[in-house]
């Protein structure tokens, strides 16, 4: 089974970090291609003996913040 997840990726110092919103699960690597494949694996092993009915559902939105 396919299942999408939304990530994040920042750069810090020498690294880029992805992040998936729906757990929390972080990984990194030295391009951005690595960090998500390095994180594509990471979330794959997170959900490995889960069952299918247990994967999160996330509602994306925004907000305005007075700075």
């Amino acid at each position: 089974m396919i299942k999408s997840f939304s990530i994040a990726v920042t750069k810090e110092d020498d690294w880029f970090v992805a992040k998936c919103l729906e757990n929390n699960v972080a990984s990194q690597g030295k391009t951005f291609d690595e960090s998500v494949d390095n994180l594509r694996e990471a979330v794959a092993l997170f959900y490995e003996n889960e069952p299918v009915s247990a994967l999160p559902r996330i509602y994306i939105t925004t907000m305005e913040v007075a700075l």
